[in-house]
């Protein structure tokens, strides 16, 4: 890829006092606004990100569009926050479609993939990414509170994958990303219905890939730790200041990073790459206890 010098520029020593993920962030808007491909570009395809509201769903959404994507925004009851999702894609130069829906109900998610084929020639990407959960202990949830984490987190993630799986297979070829959870790999108290969804997100993605390889589609899940969001910021008074001392990076994570590890599964770069968890969390979950000092 030729370099403008002023990208080159952003790697000069006299800014190195810049993070990486500054630098990152303003190689990525000066590629954009010098209109060059950046490493890992998705010109030309087309993702459909479920439950894009807001949170992580709008970041995964925006990341796609900056590097090349047209993307469908599915919504349930947030049509605001959608529709502001849909504006920002459109600012980066990408067309965009709103469709709502409970992708828990099999007749939304068909009316849904109705409306995204019919706007679009094709379906590229598919990121499974809606989600709800329950504060409670195993002993008080209810059956109702159960069914609806389960069918949003768990069941959508089946409906929406064998109508992309389907529509993939006859292009010979897509990308398919799960949203799993830091409770991929360790439990949640209090949200046992959470936890087991993101358990089984994590299997589902598997047998997925196994599946759906021989069609030229690769499933993978990316699993976020502390990410600092609308919802996550009522979980503490101080959320970021919560989590951050516990995790190795020693911050709490943002939606552009969990977007950003979404945008490398549907790249070329990852095309064999296929069945895997990756976490973005810091180094959060992969400690454990450890009663001696660190340093």
């Amino acid at each position: 890829m030729p370099f403008h010098g002023e990208i080159v520029d952003f790697f000069k020593p006299s800014r190195n006092t810049q993070t990486a993920v500054e630098l990152g962030t303003r190689f990525r808007e000066a590629c954009i606004t010098k209109g060059i491909e950046m490493p890992g570009g998705l010109s030309g395809k087309t993702a459909l990100v479920t439950g894009a509201s807001k949170g992580i769903g709008r970041g995964i959404a925006l990341e796609l569009a900056k590097r090349g994507c047209d993307v469908a925004i599915n919504y349930h009851s947030d049509r605001a926050g959608a529709e502001q999702t849909a504006r920002e894609v459109e600012a980066l130069g990408r067309q965009t479609l709103l469709v709502g829906g409970n992708v828990g109900v099999l007749a939304d998610v068909a009316n849904m993939f109705q409306e995204v084929l019919s706007a679009f020639t094709g379906l590229s990407i598919l990121v499974n990414n809606a989600g709800a959960q329950v504060w409670k202990s195993l002993l008080e949830l209810e059956e109702t509170e159960w069914d609806r984490v389960i069918n949003t987190n768990l069941k959508s993630v089946f409906l929406c994958t064998q109508r992309a799986g389907r529509h993939m297979k006859e292009r010979s070829g897509g990308r398919i990303i799960n949203i799993g959870s830091g409770c991929n790999k360790i439990p949640f108290p209090k949200l046992v219905s959470y936890t087991a969804s993101k358990g089984g997100i994590e299997m589902f993605t598997r047998v997925s890939a196994v599946e759906l390889g021989p069609y030229g589609i690769t499933v993978n899940c990316v699993a976020p730790g502390a990410i600092e969001i609308e919802r996550t910021k009522l979980e503490a008074p101080d959320y970021a200041g919560t989590w951050a001392p516990l995790a190795p990076m020693r911050r709490v994570g943002v939606p552009r990073d969990v977007a950003s590890a979404v945008c490398y599964l549907a790249s070329d770069e990852a095309e064999f790459i296929t069945g895997q968890t990756l976490y973005v969390d810091g180094g959060l979950f992969t400690r454990g206890p450890w009663p001696y000092p660190m340093d």
